[in-house]
């Protein structure tokens, strides 16, 4: 699980403007874990992206790197 979340904090934290900011929450059951991302507010739509497309990027990376774990995640932007 700490695999993840430094994974997920390495891809955001070149994107964002603030990236001290960058935390990451993660809660984790049998077959899933799910990763809570905070950044600062004006960073959000950095995230986000035009579309969702680098939300959907970062998901996709995540997602990958989560067959070694053995366990699906979820990814979630935090308001």
């Amino acid at each position: 699980m700490d695999r993840l979340q430094n994974l997920l904090v390495l891809l955001v934290r070149p994107i964002v403007d603030e990236p001290d900011r960058v935390e990451v929450e993660a809660s984790e059951s049998d077959m899933r874990v799910d990763l809570e991302l905070r950044v600062a507010p004006d960073d959000i739509g950095k995230v986000i992206g035009r579309g969702g497309r680098t939300i959907r990027a970062i998901r996709t990376v995540v997602k990958a790197a989560s067959v070694k774990v053995g366990k699906r995640v979820n990814v979630e932007v935090a308001d």
